[in-house]
């Protein structure tokens, strides 16, 4: 079998393995690995075929770290609806006392504070953020 061929059956094995990952990388480590095929099929030797997928690869893994795709922005898991259900609920809270509170929300008591810039006067708040069994709240 010519070199050509093993380096697209690599990078074949590849692509399929980064399908069941769900990672980009794998994909770039792929890519690498089509240029060796492409090297051998210009003539290059094993050491230069090598040389070509490793470049590239690393190359193409370095631009991709950089890209947003690589990166995924570092939010706060805290405040975000998507991972935590409670945010943007409502609650009701009767009375304050410097700034904390004592609810019942969702079947059982949860302690509630107050969020930057909210007020602490009686009504309904919306959750912002939940930080182990406290609630932190903002006016609605």
């Amino acid at each position: 079998m010519a070199d050509w061929t093993w380096w697209l059956a690599l990078a074949g094995a590849l692509v399929i393995f980064e399908l069941f990952t769900g990672t980009f990388y794998v994909l770039m480590i792929a890519i690498g690995m089509a240029c060796g095929a492409i090297a051998a099929l210009m003539g290059y030797g094993t050491p230069g075929q090598i040389l070509t997928a490793a470049v590239v690869g690393v190359i193409a893994t370095g631009l991709l770290h950089r890209s947003r795709f690589g990166a995924p922005g570092r939010q706060n898991s805290a405040r975000d609806p998507n991972v935590n259900m409670d945010i943007g609920q409502s609650v009701n809270v009767d009375t304050w006392s410097e700034g904390k509170a004592r609810v019942m929300y969702r079947g059982a008591p949860w302690d509630v504070e107050l969020g930057p810039g909210a007020l602490a006067e009686a009504g309904s708040f919306r959750i912002v953020e939940v930080q182990g069994s406290r609630l932190i709240v903002a006016n609605k």
